[in-house]
């Protein structure tokens, strides 16, 4: 995950905190909206990705804007976090590239494609 967070500091401008909250939170949101199955293996081919979900699944306990589920409560987390809605899509793009370069194009294909409405963030 080292690469991933330092490339996002770099390409979208944010700190390390905050990308390694937001890819926490983006990492759940695939765990839970897309197929289980894919959305693991990906998790397990990119050594600290489970850690990041666990660290900020405890940070926000239910209720207000983090109780809604999706795209719009992944997106929620990461604004209230501190990223700007620009940020939160270029981190998106950035996420989705790494796991693409780790997983292949098949295998990110079809968790994106298994998520209604993720195909126009990515």
């Amino acid at each position: 995950m080292d690469e991933l967070i330092a490339r996002l500091v770099a390409n979208v401008g944010i700190e390390q905190a905050a990308a390694e909250k937001a890819v926490g939170i983006i990492f759940d949101f695939l765990r839970k909206e897309g197929p289980a199955d894919k959305v693991q293996a990906l998790i397990d081919r990119m050594p600290g990705a489970q850690a990041l979900i666990e660290a900020q699944e405890g940070s926000n306990p239910g209720g207000g804007m983090f109780a809604m589920g999706g795209i719009m409560g992944a997106g929620a987390k990461m604004m209230a976090a501190g990223l700007s809605m620009t940020q939160v899509q270029g981190l998106t793009h950035e996420v989705i590239g790494y796991a693409r370069e780790k997983a292949g194009e098949d295998a990110i294909g079809e968790i994106v494609g298994a998520i209604p409405g993720l195909s126009q963030f990515v």
